[in-house]
């Protein structure tokens, strides 16, 4: 791209003035419908949600665009940034031998509900919202990993939780008699929908009985599967920005080229013609979000902790490690894949060719810190149904093991990284359970919240955790990994006790 000499400020007054080589909207975006409200934006929701949004309202589409919301005291940044740029922010997108830079403008309006939420309830409850989106991260859901229950005293429930906002604004629709809508969770949860459902119902019983019967009849759940390599943008990605495109931009998003989604057909109220871009929609998303969960984000969760305890910053750069990469395609193809159903239309060696070739993608920089996030939420999630799968089968689980006990010294301060994980609501009491790893390495399976009372209980996985652990603690990550890759090339079959 040829170099601007004056960067411009990117507000709807100014795109005309942006180089040639930037797309901007030809859409009127005053004359969108406000039918989505997405809780939770940030940089992920840009590179997904918003830019299918933003490619329908391209082709010509009216009746759909989105209200961004923040629920969270920190969100007031995301609410400046986008107030001031007129709710348009640029998509920069990174393939390994290309760079594509558009401006996005899908997001006609955003809401800070801090301290107070009646203008989101109010807009929930406005009969033209035909959606309500969410991406509150893996640990935002007040539910419960194994029993599938509603929290109540979860720290992400409450009347000012995202699900407490969504069940006043539902309940202010069903006073006012108006239709139903669709919630759609784009989070990484296994049956997201599901999940959705029971942290909504939750909520509208403390209201009411009778919002809670409306909400069952009225609202739809759709599961889906949603998937692009979205990194935290960094002062780099801006500086780039203003002096290679001339854009000054104060959160730009970058995001990989790749992506994905799949999505259940099944809405209460209008529905975007999404088909119409590269989205498959199904009856059934849920092996599609297995296959994701336990391939790409059970691989990043897995190898993040190894990659920031060998002092790699970047997944790239861990991905150029000899024993990294085979770590991670051993672990996908021997631990993970065995025990995944069939997915319909899907070759797993292929995708997790793929996956690989992805993260080793080094013109995303994807950030080992981004990825060492929430490892409390994720885990249980991502990796411990693989486990339970392989303990039940006899089959092998030294690489998993491996990365739980990477975990443990992560946050027990083998690195100097664990400010990393603060968005982990659960930092406090795994951080405890880690120091105790260090004078008895099984201490850190009691964490019963991550682990349940059933892995504790595993003769095998005890072992396997006390030797990786050790094994970290004696010889480093690149032995470590090592010593386990020739447990599992060599695995018996194993039935645990």
């Amino acid at each position: 791209m040829p170099v601007q000499r004056t960067a411009v400020a990117l507000r709807a007054n100014s795109l005309r003035r942006l180089s040639p080589s930037v797309d901007v909207p030809t859409y009127d975006r005053s004359r969108l419908q406000r039918s989505v409200i997405h809780i939770g934006v940030g940089g992920f929701h840009r590179s997904h949600l918003a830019t299918y949004i933003h490619e329908l309202c391209q082709a010509g589409h009216r009746d759909w665009s989105i209200i961004g919301a923040g629920v969270l005291a920190d969100d007031q940044a995301m609410a400046e940034v986008l107030g001031a740029q007129d709710c348009l922010y640029t998509l920069i997108t990174r393939a390994p031998l290309s760079t594509e830079v558009e401006i996005i403008g899908s997001i006609v309006d955003y809401v800070h509900a801090v301290p107070r939420a009646d203008r989101l309830i109010a807009s929930i409850a406005d009969p033209a919202t035909q959606i309500v989106s969410l991406t509150i991260t893996e640990g935002g859901y007040p539910v419960d990993d194994l029993s599938g229950a509603f929290l109540p005293e979860s720290p992400t429930a409450g009347a000012d939780s995202a699900f407490g906002i969504l069940a006043a604004g539902l309940h202010q629709r069903y006073l006012q008699g108006g239709p139903g809508l669709t919630v759609l969770s784009c989070d990484n949860i296994a049956g997201n929908g599901g999940v959705s459902r029971t942290a909504t119902l939750g909520e509208a019983h403390r209201v009411s009985d009778a919002l809670a019967d409306w909400i069952d009849r009225s609202v739809s759940f759709p599961n889906s599967m949603v998937d692009r390599i979205t990194p935290a943008t960094t002062d780099a990605d801006r500086d780039w920005l203003a002096t290679d495109v001339g854009v000054i931009d104060g959160w730009p998003v970058v995001a990989e080229s790749f992506r994905q989604w799949v999505l259940e057909d099944e809405f209460a109220g209008g529905r975007p013609p999404l088909e119409q871009l590269d989205v498959l929609t199904t009856t059934d998303a849920r092996p599609y979000e297995l296959m994701k969960l336990r391939l790409l984000n059970a691989a990043h969760s897995c190898v993040a902790y190894l990659a920031a305890l060998d002092r790699a910053e970047t997944l790239d750069a861990a991905m150029a490690v000899p024993e990294l990469h085979a770590y991670t395609h051993e672990f996908l193809t021997r631990e993970a894949c065995p025990v995944l159903p069939p997915v319909s239309g899907i070759d797993l060696n292929d995708y997790i060719d793929s996956v690989i070739e992805r993260f080793s993608n080094a013109a995303i920089g994807d950030q080992i810190a981004r990825l060492c996030l929430d490892g409390s939420a994720k885990f249980p999630k991502f990796l411990l149904p693989t486990l339970r799968s392989q303990l039940q089968a006899g089959g092998p689980i030294e690489l998993g093991a491996l990365a739980l006990a990477a975990w443990c010294h992560y946050l027990g301060g083998a690195t100097d990284g664990t400010e990393n994980v603060a968005a982990d609501p659960m930092l406090e009491r795994a951080v405890d359970h880690a120091r105790r790893a260090r004078h008895n390495p099984t201490a850190f399976l009691q964490f019963a919240e991550v682990f349940g009372d059933d892995l504790p209980r595993s003769p095998r996985l005890l072992d396997a955790f006390t030797r990786a652990y050790r094994s970290l603690q004696a010889n480093g990550v690149r032995s470590a990994v090592d010593a386990a890759l020739l447990r599992t090339r060599g695995h018996p079959h194993e039935p645990d006790e």
